[in-house]
């Protein structure tokens, strides 16, 4: 592979990635592969890899080795927490999180793939489709990836059958269309011996698809968020000591949706106070326009009092405020979340005090099933919540928007995350009968 020119490399686009299969589904090895033979790393890496296989007895280096940097994940040959890894061609940019596939780990692939843009499933070609397989997938349903790829490895153990690939692409790709996965792309591989990672394969002439390098390459991402409505979590008040600028007061923070520009009306929220931005400064120079990711600080005609956990947003696409938020959550502590369970809500920059009034449902993962009131949610789980906060919150549906539509619930007592929750609808599964008996009552 060429080397790339700062120049062409600020010119390829970015993909944000996460891999996820279960236990021995090969993902390090997968990543490792796609590493190594795209050339994306170094020499010094590359040769502690071949030291560690070497005293091992492997004439071969381990490249799962690559991505399990834990000593624990080396002794275990398992992977335990999740790597990320940054790597480019000259076509785009790369960020890749490898997760773990046991299920006490579900936490981890949910960190990784709330950024993520694509999710690489891996299955083991001997086992199909496992009760992992279809946690991962309903994942990835959950926290609206927009791709997700299916690598059906290890195939060279099946005798690169087209019969156990076409099988096991056709029961994935009905489950996800269930859960409401937008797109499926299966590829066969092997990541131990490359075929279909980076180059095509010579042992399977029956497959005309592209190799998952080749499908991440190209594989189209839109980052123009523009059309989204503009949201600014505010994350610090500047009022600098300068006699030149007795009266500055900014509102920093970093630009979760859309774009703002001078002069445009905004609103506060919750508070509901309005005012127009009379100037943005972006890297200590004035701008009249700033979009999404961006970190900037806003400046307003008016003076308003403004704090950390306010949100900025257009005026004529401000959303509503709500103490009631009902959401789809994934329990990610060991400790059960219950009705009645006090906890803290953290929805961008703002924390605010709620109990759980409701936990309707728990998604069955076997059959989808939705099943109702289960009283409480435990470690990996997956269902939906109607929580109170003790303060109105301005949320978006996290159909609309990824970033203003999650929050996480947090221990009071000791900052534990508990659960990791995207408000509204997510999964395309029968609603449970409504208990008509439901306490209404809240304690604020």
């Amino acid at each position: 592979m060429s080397t790339i020119t700062t120049e062409e490399l600020a010119e390829t686009t970015l993909l944000r990635f996460a891999t996820a299969g279960s236990v021995d589904d090969g993902k390090s090895t997968l990543v490792g592969r796609l590493l190594h033979d795209s050339k994306s790393v170094l020499t010094d890496q590359l040769e502690a890899v071949e030291r560690v296989s070497a005293s091992r007895g492997q004439e071969a280096p381990d490249l799962a080795l690559l991505t399990d940097g834990l000593r624990a994940e080396r002794e275990q040959g398992i992977t335990i927490d999740v790597a990320y890894r940054y790597f480019a061609t000259p076509r785009r940019r790369f960020i890749l999180a490898d997760t773990p596939g046991h299920v006490q780990y579900t936490r981890n692939m949910v960190t990784g793939a709330s950024t993520a843009e694509l999710t690489v499933i891996l299955i083991d070609a001997r086992n199909g489709v496992v009760e992992q397989t279809r946690r991962h997938a309903a994942l990835a349903a959950l926290l609206r990836v927009p791709h997700v790829v299916l690598a059906v490895n290890k195939m060279d153990l099946v005798g690169y059958e087209e019969k156990v690939f076409a099988a096991i692409a056709e029961e994935f790709t009905a489950y996800a269309t269930e859960l409401g996965v937008p797109e499926v792309t299966a590829i066969p591989i092997s990541a131990l011996v490359g075929d279909n990672v980076v180059e095509p394969s010579a042992n399977m002439d029956w497959y005309g698809g592209p190799t998952v390098l080749e499908h991440l390459e190209t594989v189209p991402v839109s980052h123009d968020l523009s059309h989204c409505h503009a949201r600014l979590p505010v994350q610090y008040v500047i009022r600098p000591q300068n006699p030149d600028h007795p009266d500055y007061r900014g509102y920093a923070g970093q630009i979760a949706a859309g774009s703002f520009h001078v002069g445009e009306s905004v609103t506060v929220l919750p508070s509901g106070r309005a005012s127009k931005i009379s100037g943005i400064d972006l890297l200590g120079e004035p701008v009249d326009v700033a979009w999404t990711t961006q970190s900037v600080t806003l400046l307003l005609e008016d003076d308003i009092d403004i704090s950390r956990g306010d949100l900025i947003v257009p005026s004529k696409d401000a959303p509503a405020t709500t103490q009631d938020i009902e959401a789809t959550v994934c329990h990610v502590a060991d400790a059960p979340l219950t009705v009645g369970h006090r906890v803290l809500l953290r929805h961008g920059t703002r924390t605010v005090k709620a109990i759980v009034k409701d936990i309707p449902s728990r998604l069955t993962l076997d059959d989808l099933s939705l099943h109702p009131h289960p009283g409480q949610l435990v470690a990996n789980d997956i269902g939906r919540v109607k929580i109170r906060t003790a303060e109105p919150l301005p949320v978006d549906s996290y159909a609309d928007s990824r970033r203003t539509g999650s929050f996480i619930l947090i221990d009071p007592n000791d900052g534990q995350t508990l659960t990791a929750g995207m408000v509204g609808e997510s999964f395309a599964a029968p609603e449970p009968v409504k208990d008509e008996s439901d306490d209404d009552g809240w304690d604020f």
